[in-house]
């Protein structure tokens, strides 16, 4: 009598067209969704927990600033040579090129000449920038 209100249901049908992802749906993202929220929710609760739980004893050394195991000198507070922002930036665009160059380095006998060409011209502007760099005298450190 049970089986009058209820249909008939073919459960693993249903799983596997549930469970059916075609290629580039966003559903194919889920797990890694799902991983992402459990390492963040696993670190808020890690340092939920030991914030709670883990002792609190304020001195006054702990509540010194650190300098690296250097006495403090002078006031934190001076202005810097605009030269050191210079020579980060520089670092950063040069890196971000290395970092370019590894999906070419992993591929380059599938990418053939035309990938020869294409990473040969992006390095050559970046050489291009560099020079640029040295002539204007961006990394010299003795002005």
């Amino acid at each position: 009598m049970a089986h009058l209100f209820l249909p008939t249901i073919q459960w693993n049908s249903m799983i596997q067209v549930f469970l059916q992802v075609t290629t580039g749906s966003p559903a194919e993202y889920l797990p890694i969704g799902v991983q992402l929220l459990f390492a963040v929710g696993f670190v808020a609760v890690m340092i939920g927990l030991s914030h709670l739980l883990g002792p609190s004893r304020k001195t006054s050394d702990k509540l010194d600033n650190f300098e690296s195991g250097i006495e403090q000198v002078g006031n934190a507070r001076q202005p810097v040579a605009i030269k050191y922002f210079l020579v980060a930036i520089l670092f950063v665009l040069f890196d971000v090129e290395v970092i370019f160059l590894y999906p070419y380095a992993v591929n380059f006998k599938a990418l053939g000449w035309i990938g020869f060409i294409a990473v040969f011209s992006f390095i050559s502007f970046f050489l291009v920038g560099f020079l640029y760099v040295l002539g204007k005298g961006a990394l010299r450190w003795e002005d």
